[in-house]
């Protein structure tokens, strides 16, 4: 009887176990078809919610009633440029270890400045122009587009779109199937032999609408009465930059005249996210992303909030009126994302890669102190200094991305002493009313500064591509001229950033705890289920995630 029973207790143990199995083997992965990330160059944070009344009820507005808003997030390195935060979002590292680290950068050994994406072996794809010889192959770790092709073995079609190459290039990651960006030569999308050696029939049929001069042949007016954009200054603002041949920065611009010699001019318009966005829709539908058996990634970057921004600056209506024109541009593809991938079949992410300083001449008009430092008469007064001590001229190349990038081949020869020559400067700078901290790169763990800064240069030094000295401005203060605006410190302007989830695998709330750009891909990693980039130093979001068990 017991021998039975024990028989017929086994049996019943080995089928349920069998079809536990057999279920686990046959069940495939919960995830979504797409992810689309959007990334808006120079959005600050505030930009949310600064234009919201005026936002439409299917963009931005979308995006935070549908989905989770992470509204403490945070860029954790400096410089707070583009390449960099491109690099970081989708890397979940920081410039010490993906070795982005900067836009531009001086390699260390050579004394020779390097363009982040630049690629002597590259050749342009789609142009006569050298604008193409670019590629991913200074990005020294992996991108979560990268892993999701390891994940998959290589199944997954990941692609890269930006007005701007390193914008479309270095979240593409290494693996990509392709990556486009937009060429002023021509007014087409090109690529590089990195990726392929000829462009797919579909975007030479694209290039061939010239969708760039037809854009610009609308001219650019504000989209509404123009004494609505109660959010910013009046037209024609000393604080604003001009077009070039135009004489003042006053709606409306006659776009239509501005591409006689290229088509660069779109770049500082909204047509330029509009162009991008054409240029996704199109991807999706040729490449077919989102309809086979495993989830496809396409990276998208708008670049020409940053160009538009950089020209006119945060308070300008060219400004809100280009948020304005891309709320609806984006509430326009995520109604296409629905109809074409079906709603709830797709997860979109937006961030961005840096914010924006108000203009310091803007400030100062409102009794707010701030103002310009001025990099290149600092980097003469500098050499002048080091050479009456050292007898070397040019003993410092330049302040590229706010550090003092020594001459490393000229001390070595002539055997000076680097300490002495970085205790000068330092004692220089220190003396400057505009500065607030002046580190040694190599002593940043014990310099006298608040911890979140120390942290924040650490991680954005690399060894072999970043300055000696990493100098911080005081708040309002920054280098670049004296119309528009610029970026690149550690101030809550520049380094405050949006990162809304929505769709498939994400709950509907927010939370305020603090957020790292670096959280961006683990979180993105972990709705995939798949391994974190390989120089990932970020935490997933977990609270924003929809759990397995539900």
């Amino acid at each position: 009887m017991k021998l039975s029973y024990l028989f017929g207790t086994a049996f019943i143990l080995l089928t349920i176990g069998a079809s536990a199995q057999k279920k686990s083997t046959s069940s495939s992965i919960e995830r979504p078809k797409l992810v689309v990330g959007i990334v808006v160059d120079q959005m600050r944070w505030d930009y949310l919610y600064r234009y919201q009344e005026r936002y439409s009820k299917n963009g931005f507005k979308r995006l935070l009633q549908e989905g989770f808003s992470c509204e403490n997030t945070n860029i954790d390195y400096i410089p707070t440029v583009t390449a960099i935060g491109h690099s970081t979002i989708y890397t979940g590292s920081v410039p010490s270890l993906h070795g982005i680290a900067g836009n531009d950068f001086i390699v260390q050994a050579t004394g020779k400045s390097m363009y982040c994406t630049d690629d002597s072996t590259a050749k342009t794809v789609g142009s006569t122009s050298s604008a193409g010889e670019m590629s991913p192959n200074n990005l020294l770790v992996t991108t979560v587009t990268d892993e999701l092709k390891l994940a998959t073995n290589f199944r997954a079609k990941t692609i890269g779109i930006a007005i701007k190459d390193r914008g479309g290039i270095l979240p593409g990651g290494h693996a990509a199937n392709a990556a486009y960006w937009f060429d002023d030569l021509t007014g087409n999308w090109i690529t590089s032999t990195y990726y392929m050696k000829d462009l797919p029939t579909w975007v030479k049929t694209v290039n061939a609408q010239k969708l760039a001069q037809k854009y610009l042949d609308k001219n650019w007016n504000t989209l509404y009465p123009i004494n609505t954009y109660v959010q910013s200054e009046k037209d024609d603002s000393p604080f604003e930059g001009k077009f070039p041949g135009v004489n003042a920065p006053v709606f409306p611009y006659e776009t239509s005249t501005m591409y006689k010699k290229d088509f660069s001019a779109i770049r500082a318009t909204p047509y330029g996210n509009s162009i991008t966005l054409d240029m996704a829709k199109s991807t999706i539908d040729n490449e077919q992303m989102g309809q086979g058996d495993v989830p496809d990634f396409l990276a998208v970057s708008l670049s020409s909030t940053d160009y538009v921004g950089h020209q006119f600056g945060p308070n300008s209506i060219e400004i809100e009126d280009t948020y304005l024109r891309l709320d609806q541009d984006i509430a326009s593809f995520l109604t296409y994302l629905d109809n074409k991938v079906g709603k709830g079949n797709y997860t979109v992410f937006l961030s961005a890669d840096h914010g924006a300083a108000h203009n310091p001449n803007f400030l100062l008009s409102h009794h707010i102190p701030a103002g310009l430092f001025p990099s290149s008469v600092v980097t003469k007064d500098l050499n002048a200094l080091l050479e009456k001590e050292f007898k070397q001229p040019n003993l410092v190349l330049g302040l590229p991305n706010y550090q003092v990038n020594l001459n490393n081949l000229v001390m070595e020869k002539n055997k000076l002493d680097e300490s002495a020559i970085i205790k000068t400067c330092i004692e220089y700078l220190n003396k400057r009313s505009d500065v607030a901290y002046v580190v040694e790169m190599e002593k940043a763990s014990q310099a006298s500064v608040p911890e979140q800064l120390k942290t924040r240069i650490i991680n954005g030094y690399n060894k072999e591509r970043s300055g000696a000295i990493q100098i911080v401005l005081k708040p309002g203060f920054y280098s670049g001229g004296a119309t528009g605006t610029t970026h690149g410190t550690w101030n809550p302007y520049d380094a405050h950033i949006p990162f809304v989830l929505m769709g498939w695998g994400i709950k509907h709330g927010a939370t305020n705890r603090p957020v790292a750009m670096t959280d961006i891909a683990p979180t993105i990693s972990a709705l995939l289920h798949i391994q974190a980039p390989n120089g990932n130093i970020g935490k997933p979001v977990t609270e924003a995630l929809i759990s397995e068990s539900k």
